[in-house]
C-alpha cells in the first residue's frame, strides 16, 4: 500500500448534514447547515458543532443561548442543502423551502416539523478555533417521528436515513447497509491466542 500527503486539510469522513435552528433577537426562526460536528459526551449527552461567527446562527446562539439540531432525511437533501446557501438575515429560508418551523418544547429554538430528527439543546461552552468556533451544546431532549423507531423505541439509522457529507467531492450521500455489530465485530480479533 503507497501513501500520498494531501496536506493539511478537513477531510475526515463521514461528516454529518446536519440544520441548526435558532431564533434572532426577534423570536424569528432560522437555519443553517453544519457539516462539522458530531457527538462528544455521553454525560451529560453534548454535541459539538463548528459555526463561522459571521453567521446569523453563530450571533443568535450567543443571544439565545439555546439551539436544536435538526436530521434531514436522504428526501430532503435540496432544502439542507439551500439552507448552507443563503443568510437567514436576507430571507426567510424555512417559508422559501415550504418547511414549517415548530418552537421545541425543552428550549427556546425552532426545528423543523418536517425532518424526522432533532435534538434539543443549551450552548455550555464555545471554543475559537481559527475561522469557526465550536460550539457545545448539552442535549436536553432528542425527539424522533415514531415511523423511525424499532420496537425498543432505538433510531434506525436505516429507517431515519440521514444524509452523509463529503467534504472533499463537495457532495451529499445516503447511508449503506450494515456491515456488523459494534461491540462485537472485533471480539474474534480480542479472543484470539497469541
Amino acid at each position: 500500500m503507497t501513501f500520498k500527503s494531501l496536506g493539511p486539510s478537513a477531510a475526515a469522513f463521514p461528516t454529518p448534514t446536519w440544520v441548526i435552528a435558532t431564533y434572532d433577537k426577534n423570536e424569528r426562526a432560522n437555519v443553517m447547515t453544519a457539516a462539522w460536528g458530531g457527538i462528544v459526551n455521553s454525560n451529560p449527552p453534548s454535541v459539538a458543532v463548528a459555526v463561522q461567527p459571521v453567521r446569523y446562527t453563530y450571533e443568535n446562539i450567543l443571544v439565545k443561548r439555546e439551539f436544536t439540531v435538526c436530521i434531514p432525511s436522504e428526501t430532503q437533501v435540496k432544502e439542507a442543502d439551500y439552507f448552507g446557501l443563503i443568510s437567514g438575515r436576507d430571507e426567510d429560508k424555512i417559508e422559501k423551502a415550504g418547511l414549517t418551523a415548530v418552537r421545541a418544547e425543552k428550549v427556546n429554538a425552532p426545528y423543523i416539523k418536517e425532518f424526522p430528527m432533532h435534538l434539543e439543546c443549551k450552548l455550555t461552552d464555545r471554543m475559537n478555533l481559527g475561522s469557526h468556533f465550536v460550539l457545545i451544546g448539552q442535549i436536553i431532549d432528542v425527539k424522533a417521528e415514531e415511523e423511525i423507531l424499532d420496537h425498543k423505541d432505538s433510531i434506525e439509522i436505516q429507517k431515519l436515513k440521514p444524509i452523509i457529507y463529503s467534504p472533499t467531492d463537495r457532495s451529499y450521500y445516503a447511508v449503506g447497509g450494515e456491515i456488523g455489530k459494534a461491540f462485537t465485530a472485533g471480539k474474534e480479533i480480542k479472543d484470539k491466542k497469541s
